[in-house]
């Protein structure tokens, strides 16, 4: 039960003092943080259109918050979620133009499933390389991510498209927008891959909690060696690990590509965002299902709600990244919050001895 407090005390204690330090540097430089926090809560959450943008934002971001808190859990730092998404996103986009015409009950589920498979297999790389070799996953990572932007921008240019910097707008039929989704959230671009995102949710807190495979992968992640001791074949399952967080990383892509800009152009050296963003909303959800839901919708609200503050309050929107940083800073520092709160048991329980 104390463990469960904890897990729950932390992100908040992070959320919390990351805001406040936000406010801080608001007020170092002059600008009314009130105002300004007030503007960001109304653009993320103000209106229905600003939900809807808020929950079309947060949608990729739990499929690689779910792909990085997979591998996480096995004992890998997936640095190369960025590069697996970008992965699910061009194949899923180029999987919808080549299908045409057909009905989207044919075109959408092989799309969906050919950018999983993409992302996996970028993973899958590293993964390999981990379990034979022994490398270090973040370095591989790290490398492949350059490899996929810049393998996308020539595939882009110079076979799915004759030198254009951006593919056509996919049809309807190809796309995960659905109309009252829009409607119902006064015209904002959230689209059905936020079901698609709940459903992944559940399926790996399931996977994880309930399954012989999410306890063999949290054994590798604890000791490779006893693992295999064990009887569990440790060099599977660190394959594994790294193909099925591909496979959330590049299905994330797949609801840029999809979802949000419905074709895919190029990168110029900078890998999409929901990458990075993943690992910060796993590492705020404590790399637990749940937490990555509530994390996630909490980004998405930054994101959204940040584009507001320079319109009504005057105030950059790069704050709204100062209060991201320390909040993932303040995670990182989890230990002081323990120590904070052992320190305070052990008081109390001093107190008593004493009395």
């Amino acid at each position: 039960m104390k463990d469960k407090l904890r897990a729950v005390f932390v992100p908040i204690a992070s959320v919390v003092i990351g805001i406040i330090v936000g406010a801080l540097i608001m007020w170092l430089f002059r600008y009314d943080a009130v105002k300004g926090y007030e503007a960001l809560f109304n653009g993320a959450f103000g209106k229905p259109f600003n939900i809807g943008q808020t929950l079309r934002a947060a949608t990729p971001l739990m499929l690689t918050g779910l792909g990085f808190a997979v591998a996480y859990t096995a004992g890998f730092f997936n640095i190369g979620l960025a590069g697996q998404a970008l992965c699910g996103w061009l194949v899923s986009v180029w999987v919808g133009l080549t299908l045409g015409d057909l009905p989207s009950f044919i075109v959408l589920p092989i799309a969906i499933v050919a950018g999983m498979v993409a992302g996996a297999l970028w993973a899958a790389i590293a993964g390999f390389l981990k379990a034979y070799f022994d490398t270090s996953e973040v370095i591989v990572t790290i490398m492949l991510n350059y490899t996929a932007i810049y393998l996308s921008d020539y595939l882009l240019r110079n076979v799915i498209t004759s030198r254009l910097d951006a593919t056509p707008i996919l049809k309807d039929n190809a796309t995960l927008k659905m109309q009252w989704l829009s409607d119902l959230t006064n015209g904002s671009t959230l689209h059905a891959g936020i079901f698609i995102a709940v459903l992944m949710i559940l399926v790996v807190h399931i996977l994880m909690t309930r399954t012989t495979l999410g306890f063999e992968l949290k054994a590798v992640g604890m000791n490779k060696f006893a693992s295999a001791y064990a009887g569990m074949n440790a060099k599977r399952n660190i394959i594994l690990s790294m193909v099925l967080s591909g496979a959330l990383a590049g299905l994330g892509g797949v609801m840029n590509g999809l979802g949000e800009f419905r074709n895919i152009f190029l990168m110029n050296g900078k890998a999409p965002d929901i990458g990075f963003d993943g690992m910060a909303v796993a590492l705020l959800g404590m790399n637990n299902p749940i937490g990555i839901f509530f994390s996630s919708i909490l980004f998405g609200g930054l994101k959204t709600g940040g584009n507001l503050m320079p319109l009504a309050a005057k105030i950059p929107s790069e704050i709204v990244n100062v209060v991201i940083g320390c909040i993932i800073f303040f995670v990182g520092c989890s230990y002081i919050f323990r120590f904070i709160m052992e320190k305070v048991r052990s008081n109390k329980v001093s107190s008593k001895e004493g009395a």
